[in-house]
């Protein structure tokens, strides 16, 4: 069993991490207090061919598997971007991955390749307010009228729906009461972003100012047949695709948010001088700061294993969420034990660390709650009965 990377995961590492450099600490912190799109970041990955690492060659982009993404989402919160950078480039990595499944040809082409090369940003809305993880009992309405659909309803915590030129949209077009399984009846839409009948409210959060996240409140939303994906009614269905990868890429970013903030605590750590000597001589400083670096290289195996799953073609939803829990649970207790290894210091701005402590609530709570990836492997793996 090689656990070394080749040739080519080593590249993308380094070439990435050469991008990343120029958008140093002071970069984000300023993106923490003023908010904003990081447009400058996000085009300079798109300059490279970087957005489109997942996109089949066929449609633009570079054809390499999650193995690589994970690899190079890993890298770039761990170069201090953290979720803030991350969460900028999320779609274009694998949100279009059910379009790739079951979108037509001429789809595939209108639709992907503008996201792989980085020349049209999309928000994906799935989330309601009444509904959370419950996906089967969502509200928003798409009705057919002709050769449209006309959509009313509501969606809430939309990422990048500020910025997006499109919007990747699952709806309900047959009644809840109307159909044998709840999982039936949802559609799924990739279609323009029309804001005079898209309403667009930012909601105020903890962290991650620079990339928004918002309520949408569609009224008589009109959306051209062309633009559903697949069959009508098979909407749910096909968002499965989508989610092992987002799992295993946002576990990929919590690992690198957490090592962040183990170094930038052990680089303070030897420079902290107290009682005549650095603190990290002392155990209570050492101790959590290793622990915490172990914990995220267990989960880091995870999530390479799950990729692994994912790009062999094999079942991975247990491993996937399984690395979404630990790498999201370990990154926390990183950036938390992080922040009390600066003392004081650590609630300054000036030292980051509290930044990643706020950012580090993304990957725990989204894009499913820790409780629910657990569910899923004592349901899954251990075959203990279903508790919702």
């Amino acid at each position: 069993m090689d656990f070394s990377l080749n040739e080519e995961q080593r590249a993308i590492q380094e070439s990435v991490a050469r991008i990343c450099a120029d958008f140093d600490d002071a970069y984000w912190l300023k993106r923490d207090r003023d908010g904003g799109f990081p447009n400058d970041f996000y085009d300079a990955l798109a300059a490279e061919g970087w957005l489109g690492i997942c996109t089949a060659e066929a449609y633009g982009g570079a054809g390499l598997g999650i193995t690589e993404a994970a690899l190079m989402m890993r890298t770039i919160a761990e170069s201090g971007a953290g979720m803030s950078g991350a969460s900028a480039l999320h779609i274009n990595i694998f949100g279009l991955n059910p379009v790739a499944v079951s979108g037509t040809e001429e789809q595939k082409h209108r639709m992907i390749t503008p996201m792989a090369q980085g020349r049209e940003k999309a928000c994906f809305a799935v989330t309601e307010p009444n509904t959370g993880l419950n996906t089967t009992r969502l509200k928003l309405r798409a009705e057919k009228t002709g050769d449209k659909y006309v959509v009313n309803g509501q969606k809430v915590w939309i990422s990048t729906a500020q910025v997006a030129d499109n919007i990747l949209l699952l709806a309900r077009t047959t009644p809840l009461e109307e159909v044998e399984k709840p999982t039936f009846g949802l559609s799924l839409f990739y279609t323009p972003f029309d804001r005079d009948r898209i309403q667009v409210h930012e909601i105020e959060k903890m962290g991650r100012k620079a990339v928004d996240s918002n309520e949408l409140f569609f009224e008589d939303f009109e959306i051209p047949a062309a633009d559903l994906i697949g069959e009508e009614g098979r909407g749910f269905e096909y968002i499965l695709h989508g989610m092992n990868p987002e799992r295993i890429l946002i576990a990929a970013e919590a690992v690198g948010l957490g090592m962040i903030a183990v170094k930038k605590a052990a680089d303070y750590a030897k420079e902290r001088i107290v009682f005549d000597r650095p603190i990290g001589q002392n155990q209570a400083i050492q101790h959590p700061l290793a622990k915490c670096w172990a914990e995220l290289e267990a989960a880091w195996l995870m999530v390479l294993s799950a990729a692994w799953q994912y790009d062999q073609g094999l079942p991975c939803g247990a491993a996937a969420n399984a690395a979404k829990y630990l790498a999201g649970e370990a990154c926390f207790e990183a950036c938390q034990t992080a922040v009390m290894a600066h003392g004081g210091f650590g609630y300054a701005k000036e030292y980051h660390v509290e930044r990643y402590l706020r950012e580090s609530f993304v990957p725990r709570i989204a894009p499913v709650s820790p409780q629910l990836a657990l569910c899923y492997v004592a349901e899954r793996v251990l075959g203990l009965p279903k508790s919702y």
